[in-house]
């Protein structure tokens, strides 16, 4: 199972409830996934349609994509108009779902342990850290999460870690590169670019 595959899995937990804790929900989300994935055909034939509903529907309301976007963004998103900003949150998702739709499809007989949780109860922010199992050797997956107030309260996913690589922050490099050469406007545009190309291939 590769990088990207093991990417799809961090990133992909379905509804949760508020009052779970951090690493209860992750198992739960991760081995509900799972099933999610095996059990419908149109995802495993590389259908991004299906995979871009499943994304919205059951992963979305689990991360906190606004606080991903702006982490991956950096000091630019301060900067950014709320137009611009939604753009970037819509076209950074876009990327996400379409480089990750093809891991999808390779969804096989993975299992995923959850190691014992380190934190006290009082902490609002964790780390989870998982290992999927399969074919080859184990592959490290942590989660950052954090615990959100009020409406919709509960643990949120920021960032992911696969074997050694925070998400965010490999994005940030990449993103920083852009906004400095050409801005926001020009990071926007990049991205619409980058997804319209993933578009034909798949």
């Amino acid at each position: 199972m590769g990088l990207i595959a093991a990417s799809t899995l961090a990133i992909a937990p379905l509804a949760q409830a508020a009052d779970e804790a951090p690493d209860a929900l992750i198992k739960r989300l991760s081995e509900e996934t799972l099933g999610a994935i095996k059990a419908d055909k149109t995802i495993k034939s590389g259908d991004t349609t299906r995979i871009i509903a499943l994304v919205d529907t059951k992963v979305m309301p689990n991360v906190n994509f606004q606080r991903m976007t702006a982490s991956a963004v950096g000091p630019a998103w301060r900067q950014a108009t709320p137009e611009q900003q939604k753009r970037l949150q819509e076209e950074f998702k876009l990327l996400l779902v379409r480089t990750y739709a093809g891991a999808l499809a390779q969804v096989d007989d993975q299992t995923i342990n959850v190691k014992p949780q380190r934190s006290a109860p009082e902490d609002t922010e964790v780390v989870v850290r998982t290992e999927i199992r399969g074919r080859g050797d184990p592959i490290q997956l942590d989660y950052r999460l954090e615990k959100t107030p009020g409406q919709g309260a509960g643990w949120k996913i920021y960032n992911l870690n696969v074997l050694g690589v925070w998400l965010v922050e490999t994005y940030r490099n990449q993103f920083a590169q852009e906004i400095n050469a050409k801005g926001v406007d020009g990071l926007i545009a990049t991205l619409s670019a980058r997804n319209q190309s993933n578009a034909k291939k798949s």
